[in-house]
């Protein structure tokens, strides 16, 4: 299927990359348009790549993170928007700080939507990949990018919404994407233990089981993009200030992947058309809803 397009929401520099990043890249080879629209500039992010710890970098963080962003996007072959706020950071501490002002997660709802509404209207999306009600993690941003998302979806097809910002357009399917799976994990694990390797999987599986999360379980589209996987880790790559190439990401070489776990996951949250789960393809449905 062709000529089709997606809208992915994203919170940070890297996260289109870490989230679906193959799924965009096979859909933009099959001849759909792709977007990515990135809510902040990174600019309170760690350095978490050793060799990019340096103080130059942690001065220019939010210029870098910008050109990392250009090349990831490159990669990739998608379109790409920035949405222009200010990253809020992680806060860490008990209690835990307030966030800075003039940061995303503090930005007034309505207005981020209205901002949002007009990328969506101009777009016209049929597909919305956002995050979970979680966040995927529970990063301010994160939640952020979720509330306006679903907001969005609802306004944005309605005619007497702020028609200022352009003709209304209703997107007909939004996922939330789940990139991070317990289950897939645990199989590298094991394997590199099998194999009598140190495995980095270790501290993330322990932290699943003390949260008891299974994100698996509320999967309801499995998409191959074992071909794209290679176009995916250059985007991650990219971002040389985020990712760290001897990291958990590259743990397991790709042709090991491509054989035990072929697939980006998401969960179909809201659709407009008729659709028989599970699916292997974000578009199912669609084309036959504009017939």
């Amino acid at each position: 299927m062709a000529g089709l397009r997606l809208l992915a929401i994203h919170a940070h520099p890297d996260d289109e990359s870490s989230k679906a990043a193959a799924t965009m890249a096979r859909y933009v080879d099959e001849g759909n348009r792709v977007k990515v629209l990135t809510c902040t500039g990174g600019e309170r992010g760690d350095v978490l790549n050793p060799a990019m710890d340096r103080p130059v970098v942690k001065e220019n963080i939010g210029a870098i993170r910008r050109e990392e962003m250009a090349n990831a996007i490159k990669a990739l072959g998608v379109e790409h928007e920035w949405l222009g706020y200010v990253d809020s950071g992680l806060p860490e501490g008990d209690p835990l700080p307030p966030l800075p002002e003039g940061s995303f997660a503090l930005a007034d709802t309505e207005e981020v939507v209205q901002k949002v509404v007009k990328v969506i209207r101009e777009f016209r999306p049929h597909v919305i990949i956002t995050y979970d009600e979680n966040g995927g993690y529970p990063h301010p941003d994160h939640l952020k990018v979720h509330e306006v998302s679903m907001i969005a979806w609802e306004k944005s097809g309605e005619q007497d919404y702020h028609p200022e910002l352009g003709q209304a357009w209703t997107p007909l399917k939004l996922y939330y994407t789940h990139g991070f799976i317990r289950q897939r994990m645990q199989m590298f694990h094991d394997l590199l233990v099998e194999q009598g390797k140190e495995s980095p999987y270790a501290e993330i599986l322990d932290r699943w089981k003390a949260n008891q999360a299974d994100t698996m379980a509320r999967v309801t589209t499995q998409v191959n993009v074992e071909r794209w996987f290679d176009r995916r880790d250059a985007a991650l790559k990219a971002h040389a200030t985020q990712i760290d190439p001897a990291g958990t990401f590259f743990a397991t070489p790709v042709e090991v992947q491509r054989r035990l776990w072929p697939t980006e996951e998401f969960e179909l949250a809201k659709t407009r058309v008729s659709t028989s789960l599970p699916e292997d393809d974000l578009f199912a449905g669609i084309e036959k809803a504009l017939d």
